[in-house]
């Protein structure tokens, strides 16, 4: 079984202020992060995915019809821990290799930016890499996920309401800029990518 304690917040609560707010940090930590935790013990309870980790329940419940709610909050647990993750005071130091891979800095942003505004209702702006090593600007929607398609996720943001109508309302264009600008933790980013 699964615990929010098992999903700390890589930060404190007041390290995102003023672009993210407490109230906003620990509504979607706690409520919306936990809810998803506790929805997936009641779903799997006495299931086959009982004994699974976490990425094996969505790779298994993705293919599977009848487990379309436990892959939504497998996924969703997922990849909330990833956007915490990815997280923090920023600053502009993009890899070289992924700003490299869309012509530079600006023009990452410039990407990122148009997928991220294309996006209708709640879904998820990522970087991800492909299995040819490519990186790519991509968006789900709901609870999907890149790990359910074969693609590693690099940099994750989640623009479901709750990640941002606290702070920025109807202005979630802001929000993205914001993210951009000052949210990420490029640290994680590095971290995450590897050596392959």
């Amino acid at each position: 079984m699964f615990n929010l304690n098992e999903y700390p917040l890589p930060f404190r609560e007041t390290d995102l202020v003023p672009y993210m707010s407490v109230e906003t940090v620990r509504l979607h930590h706690d409520k919306h992060l936990g809810t998803y935790i506790a929805n997936l013990n009641k779903l799997i309870a006495d299931t086959k995915y009982a004994e699974m980790d976490l990425r094996e329940i969505i790779l298994a419940s993705a293919k599977d019809a009848t487990a379309t709610k436990i892959f939504n909050n497998a996924a969703q647990i997922f990849n909330h821990e990833f956007f915490f993750n990815c997280l923090g005071r920023g600053n502009n130091l993009i890899p070289d290799l992924m700003s490299d891979e869309f012509g530079g800095v600006a023009e990452f942003k410039e990407k990122f930016k148009a997928v991220a505004n294309d996006v209708f209702g709640s879904g998820w702006v990522w970087v991800v890499r492909r299995p040819d090593k490519k990186f790519e600007i991509i968006s789900t929607k709901n609870a999907d996920t890149p790990i359910a398609h074969g693609l590693k996720p690099v940099l994750v943001l989640d623009l479901w309401e709750h990640a941002y109508y606290l702070d920025y309302q109807n202005r979630r264009a802001d929000f993205v800029d914001c993210f951009l600008e000052s949210l990420i933790d490029w640290k994680f980013v590095v971290d995450n990518l590897g050596v392959e």
